[in-house]
């Protein structure tokens, strides 16, 4: 019987290379790898008309807090860029990652919304570094499990 590729060996194999549950890793440690891998910038300090994409705080005429998530902050378009709940912004946020790349303005990165989408890019992270982690294992002899991770 040759070597089997397991849950617990691609775990190890994962810890091995410094990849651990997003809770368990220190957040710039886990920044630094997400910016890496997605190949772009997230970054709270403003500069002027240099981003690739944006999301921030608005203040309607009436006072209401509107929350805007545009490539172009000249005219966001009313209808796709603009949410009432800051909520809906993780997906945009994660979205813009892998569209816009490069340079990611947000004016709060402690935001719940901020974190909800690291963490939905960590979950597209480690799955990338899995299947990296089964071809490597695979070049190498062992054969797959039926139903892995």
């Amino acid at each position: 019987m040759g070597k089997t590729i397991t849950n617990e060996l691609i775990i190890s194999k994962l810890e091995a290379k410094g990849y651990l549950k997003y809770h368990d890793m220190d957040e710039n440690k886990a920044w630094d790898l997400l910016e890496k891998h997605f190949e772009c910038e997230v970054s709270d300090e403003y500069r002027n008309k240099s981003y690739d994409f944006y999301c921030y705080t608005e203040t309607t005429a009436d006072g209401y807090e509107i929350w805007i998530a545009t490539n172009d902050t000249d005219s966001p378009c009313i209808s796709e860029d603009v949410y009432y709940y800051d909520s809906d912004l993780a997906q945009a946020l994660y979205d813009a990652m892998f569209d816009y790349g490069n340079l990611i303005y947000v004016d709060d990165l402690n935001a719940y919304y901020v974190q909800d989408a690291i963490e939905q890019a960590w979950e597209s992270f480690i799955t990338d570094m899995i299947d990296e982690v089964e071809n490597e294992l695979i070049e190498q002899g062992y054969k797959q499990e039926e139903e892995l991770i």
